[in-house]
C-alpha cells in the first residue's frame, strides 16, 4: 500500500529514539499519520516543523497500519516563528484540525481553505478575519454551518446583529426585541463586511466558539477544545486592548 501527496504538517512527537509520528493534512488523503524513520536527526527535524508545507510518501504493507513516511520540504512557513499572535493562530488551526477530522477522510475543500488561511499568517495583518473565517468553514465542512445569510424570523437581509444559540442562524435587531441578551454576538466581521478590528474578531470568535463547543465538540463526546483557541483569543485581546490604548 502506497501513495504520494502533499499537505501542512499538523504534529509531531517522539517514536522511539530516533523516530517520529507525523500528522499531515493532505488534499487526497485527509488528516493521515506515519512514521518518519531518523525524524529526530539533523537533516529532517528542521523540516518537521507544525505548518510545514511538505512532500510525503506513505507505504504500509497493509492499509491499516500506521505505515512510514518519507518526507521533503516544499515550503516552511517559517516566517510566522518571528510574530507571537501568527504563531498563536497556526497554533489554533493545526490543533483545531487534529481535535475535529477524523482520520484519513479527504476534505479538499477545507484543505484548500486551510492552505490559503497559513498562507496569510505573518504576512497579512487582516489574518484574524480569515482566521474567524476559517473556523466558520471548518464547522460547515463537518456539518455544523451556520446561517447568517437572512433573519430566521423576518427573512430580512439587513440590521443582522445575532446568532440565535439554538438554530445557528442570524437574527436581525428588530426581531430578536427582548430575547437579544439571550442570543450570540453577530459582529460585521463575521458576515464579510467588518474592518478587521480585533474586538470585532473576538466576538465573532465567540459566537464560533459556541457552536465549537456545543455541537462539534459535543459530538466528539463532549471533548474539550484545544488550549491552543484560548491562548490565541488572549492574544487577540491583548492587541484589542493596545488598539484602544493607541499604543503600537
Amino acid at each position: 500500500m502506497d501513495w504520494r501527496d502533499e499537505g501542512a504538517l499538523l504534529s509531531v512527537r517522539k517514536h522511539g529514539e530516533t523516530s517520529v509520528i507525523i500528522d499531515v493534512f493532505t488534499e487526497k488523503h485527509g488528516r493521515h499519520a506515519g512514521v518518519v524513520r531518523g525524524g529526530t536527526s539533523r537533516k529532517i527535524a528542521p523540516i518537521l516543523q507544525p505548518g510545514a508545507q511538505i512532500d510525503v510518501a506513505w507505504r504500509a504493507r497493509l492499509e491499516e497500519h500506521i505505515g512510514s513516511f518519507s518526507v521533503e520540504p516544499i515550503r516552511s512557513r517559517a516566517t510566522i516563528l518571528s510574530d507571537r499572535t501568527a504563531l498563536a493562530g497556526l497554533n489554533a488551526v493545526t490543533s483545531l484540525l487534529t481535535f475535529s477530522l477524523p482520520e484519513r477522510e479527504a476534505h479538499p475543500v477545507l484543505y484548500r481553505q486551510t492552505l490559503a488561511m497559513l498562507d496569510l499568517l505573518g504576512v497579512n495583518e487582516a489574518w484574524p478575519t480569515a482566521y474567524l473565517k476559517w473556523e466558520l468553514a471548518l464547522l460547515e465542512e463537518l456539518g455544523f454551518g451556520l446561517d447568517l445569510s437572512t433573519c430566521a424570523v423576518t427573512g430580512a437581509l439587513d440590521d443582522l446583529a445575532y446568532v440565535s444559540p439554538k438554530t445557528g442562524r442570524a437574527v436581525s435587531v428588530e426581531a430578536a426585541g427582548e430575547w437579544a441578551d439571550r442570543l450570540l454576538p453577530l459582529p460585521p466581521d463575521l458576515i464579510g463586511a467588518g474592518r478587521g478590528a480585533r474586538e470585532s474578531v473576538i466576538a465573532g470568535l465567540q459566537t464560533t466558539g459556541f457552536f465549537l463547543t456545543h455541537w462539534l465538540a459535543h459530538s466528539l463526546g463532549n471533548r474539550p477544545l484545544p488550549d491552543a483557541r484560548e491562548r490565541l483569543i488572549d492574544r487577540l485581546k491583548r492587541e484589542a486592548r493596545d488598539e484602544q490604548s493607541g499604543q503600537p
